[in-house]
C-alpha cells in the first residue's frame, strides 16, 4: 500500500500559502511541498492531494491518502464531489483544482482518511511543518487561478 499524508496552510486564509505531502511506500519516502503568494487553506489541502497523486508512477497498489481536511476528504469518501460535478460546481469553490481532481480519483481510486490535525501525528506534524516553510519563502508565485477569481 502507498501511504500519502498530505497538509495545507494559509496565513490569513486567504494570504500567503503552501501544502506539504509525505509519501510512503514500503522502505520509500518522498516529501513535497510548495507555496503561493495569495490562496486559502482549503486550495491548499486539495492541492496536495493532487499533487501527491500526479507523483505516482503506478497504478496497481493500493492508495490511502490521510488529510486533516474535512473539506477534502468529506467531499470525496461522502460523494458530495461527483454531485458538485454533475451541477458542474455552480456555487461551489475551487472547481478548477476539483477537475484536475477527478481524473487521478479515476485513475488510482485514493480511499481517504481524516486525520485530527496537530494531534502528534508524525506524518501530518511533518506536512503541517512543509506546508508553513513553503507559505514562508520569498516571492511566491501566484495561485493564478485563485487570484484571477476562479
Amino acid at each position: 500500500m502507498i501511504s500519502i499524508f498530505t497538509d495545507g496552510a494559509a496565513k490569513g486564509n486567504p494570504g500567503p500559502g503552501g501544502y506539504g505531502v509525505v509519501m510512503k511506500y514500503n522502505q520509500h519516502r518522498k516529501e513535497l511541498s510548495e507555496g503561493f503568494r495569495y490562496t486559502t487553506n482549503n486550495r491548499m489541502e486539495l492541492l496536495a492531494v493532487i499533487r501527491a497523486l500526479q507523483e505516482l508512477k503506478v497504478r496497481d497498489i493500493p492508495v490511502t491518502i490521510y488529510s486533516d481536511s474535512k473539506y477534502v476528504v468529506d467531499a470525496i469518501e461522502k460523494g458530495w464531489l461527483w454531485g458538485w460535478q454533475k451541477k458542474g460546481f455552480q456555487d461551489k469553490k475551487n472547481p478548477d483544482l476539483w477537475k484536475q481532481y477527478i481524473p487521478l480519483h479515476v485513475k488510482y481510486k485514493p480511499k481517504l482518511v481524516w486525520v485530527k490535525g496537530h494531534a502528534g501525528h508524525p506524518e501530518n506534524e511533518r506536512c503541517d511543518q512543509l506546508a508553513v516553510a513553503a507559505a514562508e519563502k520569498p516571492n511566491l508565485p501566484p495561485d493564478e487561478e485563485y487570484e484571477r477569481g476562479g
